[in-house]
């Protein structure tokens, strides 16, 4: 056989070895970050659920859920085990970098409003009165037929399906 009928399962074999490789490498690191467990730890199941490891078995773990209550998982439904600060953070809300800011509820503490600053005039987005006037003088001014037009077209449009005109 020739090299070349040859490469494409030689590359297949490398990317099936490559892709075990590192399968192999995260099964390890998992199994590592549980047999470094100790109680006292914060960890994350892979349920989600987080709680407190109180004591490690050879292949499960007594996990503290809440004050007082007890659950028994095995080592390898842990998803994750947490640093304090994370684990703190993530179950009671603490927040380290909190500097205290405040959010307001609403823009107006966000703005500096000077007394000064009110008597400039305000644009209103409103519609004006003189509009209104101006609409009412031009309906006023339509001819009379236009007008019985408009009643007749909005009557024919009022009737129902089905009904018919009775001649």
């Amino acid at each position: 056989m020739s090299p070349v009928t040859l490469l494409p399962f030689i590359v297949l074999i490398g990317a099936m070895f490559l892709m075990t490789r590192s399968a192999k490498k995260k099964q390890q690191a998992a199994a590592q970050m549980r047999s470094d467990m100790q109680p006292g730890t914060g960890v994350r199941t892979i349920g989600g659920m987080y709680a407190t490891v109180k004591e490690v078995h050879e292949d499960m773990v007594i996990l503290e859920v809440a004050p007082g209550v007890h659950a028994v998982y095995a080592k390898n439904a842990i998803g994750a085990v947490l640093d304090d600060d994370e684990y703190n953070r993530i179950v009671h809300g603490d927040d380290l970098t909190s500097d205290d800011t405040v959010v307001p509820d609403d823009a107006s503490s966000l703005i500096d409003a000077d007394p000064a600053d009110d008597a400039v005039a305000k644009i209103d987005l409103g519609k004006r009165p003189e509009a209104d006037d101006a609409d009412a003088a031009k309906a006023d001014k339509e001819e009379p037929a236009a007008k019985a037009e408009a009643k007749a077209a909005e009557t024919k449009d009022a009737k129902a399906d089905g009904e018919a005109d009775a001649k």
